[in-house]
């Protein structure tokens, strides 16, 4: 099966630059009203994707006594996100990936992010569609 079949393409996708803010970031997640978004740089390569979690853990710091601290929320306007992203959080799979990679895959994340030849980020292929191919044509 041709993966670019299941391909939600970058321009119906949403997703974050790697130079944006916190409160940047935030804020468009909350418009679409998702929990975790793929972040690519402005050159068009996919960097990770990062979560609500990402945000909170960064929000909500834990000290060295073990006490949680608040961080301002003017700090959000002046952090950006590629200061609290994880590089290796839900990695891309090429254009040329497998349907078994893509199941592999989907049991573990909402979504997966496709990247080219060159690593740029062309687009994700939710569990959503990749479950609604297999129900219908069950290859």
């Amino acid at each position: 099966m041709n993966i670019a079949f299941l391909l939600q393409p970058k321009n119906d996708t949403a997703f974050l630059y790697d130079d944006f803010t916190l409160r940047q970031g935030l804020e468009k997640m909350k418009h679409h009203g998702y929990t975790a978004i793929p972040v690519i740089d402005r050159e068009g390569k996919y960097v990770t994707t990062i979560s609500e979690g990402d945000f909170l853990w960064f929000i909500l710091r834990g000290q060295e006594d073990g006490d949680l601290e608040e961080v301002p929320v003017q700090k959000l306007e002046d952090t950006l996100i590629r200061e609290v992203m994880h590089v290796d959080k839900n990695p891309p799979v090429p254009i040329t990936a497998s349907t078994e990679e893509l199941v592999e895959r989907g049991l573990e994340q909402n979504f997966i992010p496709v990247v080219d030849d060159w690593g740029a980020f062309i687009g994700i292929i939710t569990r959503r569609n990749l479950l609604e191919r297999f129900a219908k044509y069950g290859d």
